[in-house]
């Protein structure tokens, strides 16, 4: 309250100068550490507003580490996109590989059994490649990349590094069609590797072979091998053609049934071998002598 006549002097107005002011904090702030660093008072208090701001901390770094969570999450996500991409390009590329090799080896493999089958035929021998399977649905028939350019006929032998496979049926310059063993119109002459008994191969048009006209105690049993006669003159003999699965005998009948499992890789030959004709020169036989003339005899 101020008397009338009087005014505050300046000093009272302004308060303390800023440098007073500083220095009187400067000083009580030097007091108060030194008093908290001697006698250790403050502790308490620092716990008690640390509880009382924790709730605080809590509430002003959640917003920022649900920001980092959410950016990590988006980032893992979006290398383990990029990585799963990469694996399976990589599985993809791995297994085109192993898919190659699988056919290069399975290739390879026909080849060195067509080279040693080769090397076992004492006859002329053109290598082929199938090409496609003819269209006729009701026939086994397959198609070669060798015609009558390269010397193909008709009626030779076809075989792959395991057995007869068939016989060239039609030829052109280029390609050659190839009627399988299995097709129901084709036959072949064989006989029974352990017993010897001979017999005719007819093709069952089911991916199997049937020996035909045999008697129901013929000597033929499961597992046995079928080779070629050579006795046509066409195939050569000895060659693989067959293997007894299952024997059907029908004693009322008298005859019985011998279904077989190709030997050859008939329905699945890629690459096979056109043998020349067998000319299997067989010793003629010599004509007996004529008869005597009768003489006749005079009577007396």
């Amino acid at each position: 309250m101020s008397v009338a006549g009087h005014s505050t002097p300046p000093i009272f107005k302004r308060g303390l100068p800023p440098a007073a002011r500083l220095t009187v904090y400067l000083a009580l702030s030097t007091a108060l550490l030194v008093a908290d660093l001697r006698f250790n008072y403050l502790e308490t208090l620092r716990q008690g507003l640390a509880v009382l701001t924790y709730p605080l901390q809590i509430v002003a770094s959640t917003p920022a580490e649900w920001a980092g969570r959410t950016l990590e999450y988006f980032s893992s996500l979006n290398r383990l996109r990029q990585e799963n991409a990469r694996l399976n390009g990589k599985a993809l590329e791995d297994a085109k590989r192993l898919l190659r090799q699988t056919g290069l080896e399975a290739e390879n493999k026909q080849l060195r059994d067509l080279l040693s089958m080769r090397e076992k035929t004492p006859v002329r021998s053109i290598a082929a490649e199938v090409i496609y399977t003819a269209r006729d649905p009701f026939a086994r028939r397959v198609v070669i990349d060798r015609g009558t350019r390269d010397g193909i006929e008709a009626g030779l032998p076809v075989i792959d590094g395991a057995g007869v496979v068939g016989q060239v049926t039609r030829t052109f310059p280029l390609q050659a069609e190839v009627t399988l063993l299995t097709d129901r119109e084709q036959s072949i002459p064989v006989r029974v590797q352990r017993s010897g008994l001979r017999a005719v191969m007819f093709g069952a048009s089911n991916g199997l072979l049937e020996l035909r006209y045999l008697a129901s105690n013929a000597d033929v049993e499961p597992g046995d091998v079928i080779v070629t006669s050579g006795l046509d003159g066409v195939y050569l003999p000895d060659l693989p053609v067959a293997r007894v699965i299952r024997v059907e005998r029908d004693d009322a009948r008298g005859f019985a049934r011998f279904l077989c499992k190709p030997e050859a890789g008939i329905e699945r030959s890629s690459a096979v071998l056109v043998l020349g004709r067998a000319r299997v020169d067989q010793p003629r036989p010599e004509e007996p002598p004529p008869p005597p003339a009768p003489t006749l005899r005079r009577k007396p």
